[in-house]
């Protein structure tokens, strides 16, 4: 008697899977969330989900082009597969919302948000089929999340990933519209640096995926083209800090990544040798204070503000010796 061996009969059972939703008879046009789904329909999509997602952690691009569709089959997804293996193997992803969807025509929708939730959002989406679903997933834990985008859609062969995405999510524990929301309420304060810094995380964010849509996405990009502009106005970089007799240049002040959050960074030029770093912490000290005087807010929503010294401008081209530092401005924070 033949044996059936058992990677065979998981095959057989996952394609069963997938002739079983197929096979579902379409429901009227319209668009479903979360436990609106029905429990059905919902739970074989979890198994999709739980499918694409093994395949996507142990970063096994063959085994997930049997759950892609013809369009994807022929792009070079590898670099995309294994960039979304690192984020699942660093932290554990929830399921953060999904949708149901039955096309009315052949045309771009549209799920409008409710609430006044500050990260309400729209979910703006082409037609690539009459059925689709859309699953978003972020991190449990981490201040700089990514969030991954799986899209199905349902073809005559099948449901299929149709878009995979990989996005920035929050940046220190903030989705874009709060980071926006910070950045107004500091420009309020005529804290511009600070603002620029924030709605300039806020900008990098308001798309975690391509088919999201917050409703201030455009509000916000002309207030950083406004911000910036003011900025260099105000500062005209290299500023020198004349209140230090030293006379310490800042040559720019932009946020950096790090891994667990991104924060402002000051990079300038000092007189001291590099070697001298007894004078320079003496001088940064009182960067510091001027800093704190002349760009309030800059350490707000932020645990540090990362000094870098040079004693040559760098330029990009080469690299320029320097000497960090790091000053703690939200111990409360840290402790989080």
């Amino acid at each position: 008697m033949k044996t059936f061996p058992f990677n065979q009969f998981k095959t057989a059972l996952f394609c069963g899977l997938l002739l079983i939703i197929q096979s579902c008879k379409p429901v009227v046009p319209g668009s479903w969330k979360n436990e609106n789904i029905s429990s059905g329909k919902r739970s074989d999509f979890h198994q999709l989900n739980a499918q694409a997602l093994q395949y996507l952690k142990a970063n096994n691009p063959k085994r997930l082009r049997a759950l892609l569709s013809k369009e994807l089959l022929v792009d070079n997804n590898e670099r995309q597969v294994e960039l979304i293996s690192n984020r699942l193997n660093d932290n554990a992803y929830d399921l953060l919302d999904e949708y149901y969807v039955v096309h009315k025509y052949k045309d771009t929708d549209t799920i409008h948000s409710v609430g006044g939730s500050i990260n309400r959002y729209d979910v703006l989406y082409p037609y690539i089929a009459k059925e689709m679903y859309f699953a978003f997933f972020a991190p449990k834990k981490s201040n700089n999340k990514y969030m991954l985008s799986l899209i199905y859609s349902k073809f005559d062969y099948g449901w299929k990933i149709t878009k995979l995405d990989l996005e920035p999510y929050t940046i220190n524990g903030k989705t874009a519209p709060q980071l926006f929301a910070l950045a107004k309420e500091q420009y309020a304060k005529q804290q511009v640096q600070a603002a620029q810094n924030n709605v300039s995380l806020a900008v990098t964010c308001f798309k975690p995926c391509v088919y999201w849509q917050y409703p201030d996405e455009v509000d916000a990009g002309k207030f950083y083209t406004r911000v910036h502009a003011e900025v260099n106005q105000t500062y005209r970089y290299p500023l020198v800090l004349k209140q230090i007799a030293t006379g310490p240049m800042i040559l720019r002040v932009y946020n950096k990544n790090q891994d667990d959050g991104t924060y402002p960074m000051v990079y300038y030029m000092t007189h001291f040798e590099l070697k001298d770093t007894t004078d320079i912490k003496k001088e940064n000290a009182q960067i510091r204070n001027v800093v704190s005087k002349i760009m309030p807010g800059l350490g707000e929503n932020n645990k540090y503000i990362l000094y870098s010294a040079f004693n040559k401008q760098p330029n990009g081209y080469e690299a320029v010796d320097h000497f960090d530092m790091t000053e703690e401005v939200n111990t409360a924070q840290k402790q989080q």
